[in-house]
């Protein structure tokens, strides 16, 4: 099983990402900000992180940077409102290995459930 770390600014958004993929994860920790995703990053190694952009503290793009420079096997996703092409060249020189609009989230759990299958941020 899967350890997921979900890091969103709305609980109710966090609450959603956790039922779609809580059946192929073991653990998930969830936190609101880019901040404490680098904590609970380095506290709990998961296997997945599921981050936002727009946050409080720290977005997760910034966030996404710090924590890949901290652990280079890191595997982020940025699940995200934005359909922005900045945003997406932003997620990827970050180190994000996939980006997610949240009206597709179903894709969240597919590239859980098949890593090698999905493709770089375009």
């Amino acid at each position: 099983m899967l350890t997921v770390l979900v890091v969103d600014d709305n609980a109710d958004m966090r609450r959603l990402i956790r039922s779609i993929v809580s059946d192929l994860a073991g653990y998930i920790v969830e936190c609101a900000d880019g901040l404490q995703a680098i904590q609970a990053y380095a506290a709990h190694k998961p296997d997945w992180v599921l981050m936002d952009i727009e946050m409080p503290a720290l977005d997760g793009i910034s966030a996404t940077q710090e924590i890949k420079s901290g652990f280079p096997e890191a595997q982020i996703v940025i699940v995200t409102e934005y359909d922005d092409r900045n945003w997406r060249e932003e997620a990827r020189q970050a180190g994000a290995c996939a980006y997610v609009l949240k009206e597709n989230l179903p894709d969240v759990r597919r590239i859980l459930q098949n890593p090698a299958h999905f493709t770089q941020p375009s």
